[in-house]
């Protein structure tokens, strides 16, 4: 992430709307739709000098450390695209008693290096998810924790940089999937409220009347237009619409996105609408440096225009309630393993994923909670079977006893009777570079991991 001169802290007509999925990247990288739409309008000189200096970049060198991950398919792009819930200036009405900036959609997409293929993966806000080191802005360093992925965003943005933000939620998804993000786009609230009202609006049906304090939403139930304050309490929504959940929001998210860009594509026609149009996108876009400006983003749009439509996949990380590995956590998700290692490894390998696998392979989830474990010490390190098994109960996996290895070792191990091969690649899956093994001796009735010298406890996901 390079260095960049910039700097800046179709109505549905009664049947769901359908947009091709190359139409739900570009809009959620709005930049890309911006200048798609850009460079088919031919418009002067001036407008695109204008709409350029718009795109705000966020400084990112230095702010990442240097343990990241290493990109194991070099022309491979990963994108990590935030939508920006921040609470300042307009949109400090959204909220109250929340901290400065919060990540309110969170996305990776994988562009591979043939460019034959995409896969777009959604985060879900409450994942829980331990949060690394962070620069906090002040010259301090936050404290490695646990908490919703979304968190990130405000540890790093305490001081409203959208840069200390962004190198934050980086190290986040980083850190706990193990792929190297090598582009960054913010877009904020307000923007995408200024492209609908370009639009004159979106319509929606919901099947059940809204009333959503927290979003500053009331709806009718049936078809209606929504712009303004109506149509970002809409993609807000979540507590009074379907089961409550932010799974569902990301639903909603979606269909409201596929619209827009349907819209878009039929109704930019006009220089007033596609300047207005444009000019709230790329206000309201953010991008590391090496990403910042019309040209580069018009290149990533068009590597994406190429990839056929069947070869886009969209889906939400593999997960389920904590509250199934932690009763008294009612409000947050997560991962559901070994389907999420299985999904990151493909990625970080420049694999296309099976969607319709990863989602049979996910229907009967075993919990962190019902995979017991004993933890041996194989390292000589006074202590380390203990700092293990403290990290495995904080990841919601039940710790049945800890001990000595008869023998040191390098390589940590997972064993397990033949009954519990599920159990044990539930665990494995959340080590670095390890793979459980049925051993007729091990003890009945758990699965015994082995520390070797070659595990830091830091690294279990």
């Amino acid at each position: 992430m390079g260095n960049r001169g910039k700097s800046r802290s179709t109505p549905r007509e009664g049947r769901p709307t359908r947009l091709t999925r190359r139409g739900r990247i570009v809009v959620w990288g709005v930049g890309g739709l911006a200048v798609c739409v850009l460079g088919a309008g031919g418009v002067g000189a001036w407008m695109y000098q204008s709409l350029d200096d718009n795109i705000g970049s966020a400084d990112l060198d230095n702010k990442l450390g240097g343990n990241r991950p290493v990109n194991l398919s070099p022309g491979s792009k990963n994108i990590l695209v935030v939508g920006s819930d921040s609470r300042d200036g307009a949109n400090a009405g959204y909220g109250k008693g929340l901290t400065t900036m919060q990540s309110d959609t969170l996305m990776v997409v994988h562009i591979p290096a043939d460019r034959k293929w995409a896969t777009v993966v959604s985060f879900p806000r409450d994942s829980w998810v331990e949060i690394p080191e962070c620069d906090s802005g002040d010259g301090a360093t936050s404290a490695s924790q646990h908490s919703k992925i979304n968190a990130a965003f405000a540890i790093g943005g305490s001081r409203g940089d959208v840069g200390e933000a962004a190198a934050c939620s980086i190290r986040t998804v980083e850190a706990n999937t193990g792929l190297r993000i090598d582009h960054f786009m913010s877009v904020d609230f307000q923007g995408f409220k200024g492209m609908v009202n370009a639009l004159d609006g979106i319509e929606v049906c919901p099947e059940q009347a809204i009333n959503d304090e927290k979003a500053h939403l009331e709806l009718e139930a049936g078809c209606q237009t929504v712009k303004d304050e109506k149509a970002l309490g809409y993609v807000r929504a979540r507590y009074s619409v379907g089961d409550g959940s932010d799974i569902g929001r990301i639903g909603r998210q979606q269909e409201f996105m596929k619209a827009l860009a349907e819209k878009a594509q039929s109704k930019l026609t006009s220089p007033n609408a596609l300047y207005g149009f444009l000019e709230s996108a790329t206000k309201s876009l953010t991008t590391d440096e090496d990403l910042a400006g019309i040209k580069p983003l018009y290149g990533l749009a068009s590597e994406l225009k190429g990839i056929p439509n069947d070869r886009l996949t969209f889906l939400t990380v593999p997960n389920y309630p904590r509250e199934a590995d932690v009763a008294t956590d009612k409000a947050n998700v997560v991962w559901q393993y070994p389907q999420a290692a299985d999904l990151f490894t493909s990625l970080a390998k420049d694999r296309e994923v099976d969607k319709e696998k990863l989602t049979a392979d996910g229907k009967n989830p075993v919990y962190a909670s019902s995979v017991r474990i004993q933890v041996l010490n194989g390292t000589g390190v006074t202590g380390r079977a203990a700092a293990v098994a403290e990290r495995l109960r904080e990841a919601g996996f039940t710790v049945v006893g800890t001990g000595n290895a008869p023998e040191t070792t390098r390589t940590t191990k997972v064993t397990y009777p033949e009954d519990l091969r599920e159990q044990a690649e539930v665990l494995s899956s959340r080590l670095p570079d390890t793979e459980a093994t049925q051993d007729a001796s091990a003890a009945v009735g758990v699965v015994t991991l082995v520390v070797g010298t070659d595990l830091d406890p830091a690294a279990l996901r």
